[in-house]
């Protein structure tokens, strides 16, 4: 009985109290970052390889993309092929994508593949004797500027690739930079800069608010202007 009455009282009291609706989660406003891409791409205009051999943009194609580095950062100069592997949705699935997989090579916080829809991410190439992205301060969750035309974007290391191909990133970072998203037929074939900071995670992977707040910190002080 104590039981009982003690149950009636605890719904009693939450059909008495007042109650506040959850807030919606806030989508992320994308804005022009402090620094222009003009200013970044000076910054990477000159490479000294830290990769011991060259990638390929696609199977067959030349080995012509070296990973270059500075002090702070790891960058390449490719095309962008479409990952939508993760956690499936309407835009990433089997249906979509025949080459469509549901993992990622990192996690978010909850222990769930990436959702290549909805998080902004790169994918590296697996480590290699090429180059092992390990080395050099490059993890998951690792920050990223990504600059394609008049447009910076911040993303996260969130998936690894085929160890000899390069420039590859997320259905939500190709839509963030205004490029052609559809995982058959999308990308675009060259002019994508990739800046990987050394050192800098965002944490939990899939906080995309603090990947921005992060990203605008790093390329202030990357170009010099903060």
């Amino acid at each position: 009985m104590r039981v009982q009455s003690l149950t009636l009282a605890v719904a009693s009291a939450a059909l008495l109290a007042p109650t506040t609706p959850a807030a919606p989660p806030q989508p992320v406003v994308w804005r022009e970052p402090p620094v222009r891409a003009a200013d970044l791409l000076a910054k990477v205009r000159d490479c000294a390889p830290v990769s011991r051999g060259r990638y390929r943009a696609d199977s067959g194609a030349p080995a012509d993309i070296p990973v270059c580095g500075t002090r702070d950062a790891v960058f390449w100069k490719a095309d962008m092929d479409i990952d939508c592997d993760g956690r499936p949705g309407p835009r990433c699935n089997r249906r979509t994508d025949p080459h469509f997989s549901d993992s990622t090579a990192y996690v978010q916080s909850d222990g769930r593949p990436l959702s290549a829809e909805r998080l902004p991410f790169i994918v590296v190439p697996a480590p290699s004797r090429i180059w092992d992205y390990r080395e050099h301060g490059v993890g998951g969750g690792s920050l990223v500027a990504v600059v394609h035309r008049d447009r910076v974007r911040y993303a996260v290391v969130g998936d690894t690739g085929p160890r000899d191909i390069i420039g590859e990133a997320s259905y939500a970072t190709a839509k963030a930079l205004g490029i052609r998203a559809d995982p058959e037929g999308g990308g675009t074939p060259s002019g994508v800069t990739y800046i990987v900071f050394k050192n800098a995670r965002v944490s939990p992977i899939e906080d995309r608010v603090a990947a921005v707040a992060t990203g605008e910190r790093l390329v202030r002080r990357f170009a010099g202007t903060g």
